[in-house]
């Protein structure tokens, strides 16, 4: 009897050893998941954090582009309608060429195919004219119909073709060059009777002013500017 619980004792005692550490195991485990779970929790809350933190920045920034939007319609559709600017628009065309015009000045006529006529009409002739006539205040000039602006250059193509704005302004047979030129009447017609006509007179050519109520026609090439850079402030 004795010897047979003695033969028990050490498999018994192996047992429990062994129950024991399964149960120390399995406490440890569940204590490494409890504590896992509550990394993957705290993890899952900043990361959800993070994402409503970014879907209310992004719903801010489209408001905020949204609102963008609209002042910039409401601008363009301000510079579009506001006289002032519009008005100031008006100015610039008609400084630039680009805004056909009317109004009061003084109509010339200058003939030079007459059998009097020495010399005819040269390109050092036309740009002198028009010199002239902007140093009296003329406003807007036309020479046979082509707009001068900034950009106009007055050239001979050939032995006898005139260039304005790259344009022939040659007349045909009978008809004379005519300048036409907006601005106070009186101070035009002075000045081109005056320091101009009595040239071509003696050269030959007849010369032609009249007051009128003028059209302009607008400048119908481009401005390109290639190497010209605005200054920004």
């Amino acid at each position: 009897m004795h010897r047979w619980k003695r033969s028990l004792a050490l498999p018994v005692t192996m047992v429990a050893i062994a129950l024991g550490f399964l149960v120390s195991l399995q406490v440890h485990t569940q204590k490494n998941v409890s504590a896992a779970e509550q990394i993957s929790a705290e993890r899952l809350n900043q990361m959800k954090s993070v994402l409503d933190n970014s879907q209310a920045q992004n719903a801010q920034l489209q408001k905020e582009h949204q609102n963008l939007l609209t002042e910039l319609d409401t601008a363009r559709k301000k510079v579009g309608t506001d006289p002032q600017l519009l008005d100031r628009l008006k100015q610039l065309q008609i400084l630039e060429g680009t805004q056909a015009v009317e109004g009061p000045g003084i109509q010339i006529s200058i003939d030079d195919r007459g059998k009097n006529t020495l010399f005819p009409v040269s390109t050092e002739d036309i740009a002198r004219m028009v010199n002239t006539l902007k140093f009296a205040g003329a406003e807007a000039i036309s020479v046979n119909g082509q707009r001068i602006v900034s950009t106009t250059a007055i050239v001979l193509s050939g032995s006898s073709t005139i260039l304005i704005n790259q344009v022939p302004i040659n007349r045909v047979e009978g008809v004379p060059y005519e300048l036409d030129a907006i601005g106070d009447q009186d101070t035009l017609l002075d000045y081109f009777s005056k320091v101009e006509a009595p040239a071509l007179k003696q050269n030959g050519q007849i010369v032609s002013i009249t007051r009128k109520t003028l059209t302009i026609p607008s400048f119908k090439g481009s401005y390109t500017f290639k190497n010209a850079k605005p200054i920004v402030p």
